[in-house]
């Protein structure tokens, strides 16, 4: 057993024995597994039409491949044999052009597409994610950005996205996500996050998050859609209602049961997991120079990331992965 201390009050963590046997069948089985997952995933994108011009490549290909190329973190050249390989395991029907994944991540109207595929990648855990925590992190970029330290003089500093998600705290699983830029708030991306999670189906009926949720607001959408929100309070924070009936209650919660408000606030750290999965299985660090392209590569990090979660939990839930378009 770890433990943490917070306000002043020392709580056990509690540790969980991992399933190596599970675990190994399925780190033996991914990457053919990954391969049978995303072309299944990549089948809700609607194609879209053409009536004349040349035939153009076809919209789920092209994304299968850039989510293969950014699992792989080859470059963009050494990444086309990869498509080939899925051409001749019918995965695809024809490899593209290892230029033509470049200029599909650039576009802004893929982000969208991304989006609902991250969303669908996490719907066959519906029947096991109830308790959820959202968090963010940066990735850092190939660019730089000039600052001034008084100090030090000038100095060069890598520029960074800030990717916010929420997951599940049992399975690791990435059920909705926000790229914003360096300075992004947390406290105001709760509220889509949250919603879009229930909106798909997920029973959420808890929501673990660090102070910088912290809000009123957030309590209450939490209470609607029947879920309590374990948020801890700042030494100043007062515990007047100034109408969140949920404010007030959980403020008295957390003074007088503390023990068992930091049981669930605890959970939390699950979302701090996932981005220590993603970031080492994936890189740290964004290929893509340009904003749109930068976000559509992050977007693609998380779906890998979901795909190899559900491989993991095909293995040790018996968890069957069908995606609902």
């Amino acid at each position: 057993m770890d433990s943490q201390q917070m306000g002043g009050l020392q709580v056990a963590k509690a540790t969980y024995k991992q399933d190596w046997k599970n675990y190994t069948t399925a780190q033996n089985n991914e990457m053919v597994l990954f391969d049978r997952l995303l072309t299944d995933l990549v089948k809700t994108v609607p194609e879209p039409p053409q009536q004349m011009g040349r035939p153009r490549l076809s919209l789920q290909e092209t994304i299968f491949c850039a989510i293969k190329k950014v699992y792989s973190q080859l470059s963009s050249r050494r990444a086309y044999s990869l498509y080939k390989n899925a051409e001749e395991r019918q995965h695809i029907d024809k490899a593209p052009n290892y230029n033509a994944i470049n200029k599909v991540l650039n576009r802004k109207d893929i982000a969208p597409i991304l989006h609902n595929l991250l969303t669908t990648s996490a719907l066959p855990m519906k029947s096991v994610e109830t308790t959820f925590a959202p968090d963010s992190s940066g990735f850092s970029t190939s660019k730089f950005g000039q600052y001034a330290v008084e100090k030090h003089g000038p100095m060069r500093k890598h520029k960074w996205v800030k990717a916010h998600i929420l997951v599940g705290v049992k399975t690791n699983v990435i059920a909705s996500a926000r790229i914003t830029k360096e300075q992004g708030g947390d406290c105001p991306q709760f509220a889509p996050m949250v919603m879009e999670a229930h909106e798909n189906g997920f029973n959420i009926r808890e929501i673990s998050a660090d102070m910088g949720y912290l809000s009123r607001d957030n309590y209450d959408l939490a209470e609607t859609i029947g879920a309590t929100a374990y948020i801890p309070f700042r030494k100043n924070v007062k515990g007047r209602a100034r109408g969140s009936y949920m404010w007030k209650k959980m403020y008295h919660f957390f003074q007088f049961n503390r023990e068992e408000f930091l049981r669930h606030y605890h959970k939390r750290s699950n979302a701090e997991t996932v981005f220590d999965m993603v970031k080492m299985k994936f890189g740290d660090k964004l290929k893509s120079k340009n904003p749109p392209s930068q976000q559509n590569e992050l977007l693609c990090k998380f779906i890998a990331h979901n795909i190899v979660v559900l491989i993991h939990e095909m293995y040790e839930l018996g968890i069957i992965p069908r995606f609902c378009p």
